[in-house]
């Protein structure tokens, strides 16, 4: 009988090492409704594209740097992540600071594109086709995506450099990490739709 008990206290131990964390659980709900957001989208710009006096948009050159970046960035963030679970704590600040630096960078180039598509191709918000709507929503959205992210980032290099460590939990960084891959799997499906079908 005790031994029975012993093993159902085992078990439940067990049980609950195998329950996702509220903060990780809450994470992948957003992203799901995310996904179900920009699939919305982007099916009705496809259904859009087939009329009549649609514009094609050729994506400036500067979109595939800053897609280096990003993906430069996840690299750098998951690497935080592993310095992080193994105590390396300047080290992980030092990635932190990289990826921070590498979003900042990833903005920027992002912002000399829309402003070539805005100067250059005279793309416009307001336009006959509809193209420059989809096109500006759509990133927009990505935008304000990525911007929430380095907000957190910020946050997080912070506390990294500045505050005291009372818990050596990974969930914030893990959190972290997997939202920003998850808006740079985002980008990276972005750009390719808009190169296949806009």
């Amino acid at each position: 009988m005790v031994g029975q008990l012993n093993i159902d206290k085992t078990n439940n131990r067990l049980g609950e090492g195998r329950k996702m964390h509220p903060h990780k659980f809450t994470l992948w709900v957003a992203i799901a409704s995310m996904l179900m957001m920009f699939a919305g989208l982007t099916s009705a710009f496809i259904i859009k594209s087939n009329l009549e006096g649609w514009r094609t948009i050729d994506f400036p050159k500067i979109f595939w740097v800053s897609t280096a970046v990003i993906v430069t960035s996840s690299i750098t963030i998951q690497m935080a992540l592993r310095a992080f679970k193994q105590r390396s704590m300047q080290r992980y600040r030092s990635l932190m600071v990289v990826t921070l630096i590498l979003g900042i960078a990833f903005i920027a180039l992002q912002t000399f594109g829309f402003i070539e598509l805005w100067n250059e191709q005279q793309v416009r918000f307001k336009g006959s086709s509809g193209a420059g709507q989809f096109l500006y929503v759509i990133f927009g959205l990505h935008g304000l995506h990525v911007m929430g992210g380095m907000v957190a980032l910020i946050i997080m290099v912070c506390r990294s450099l500045w505050g005291k460590v009372k818990s050596y939990s990974s969930v914030p960084v893990e959190v972290m990490s997997s939202y920003w891959h998850f808006v740079d799997i985002l980008w990276i499906y972005l750009l390719v739709f808009f190169l296949l079908i806009g």
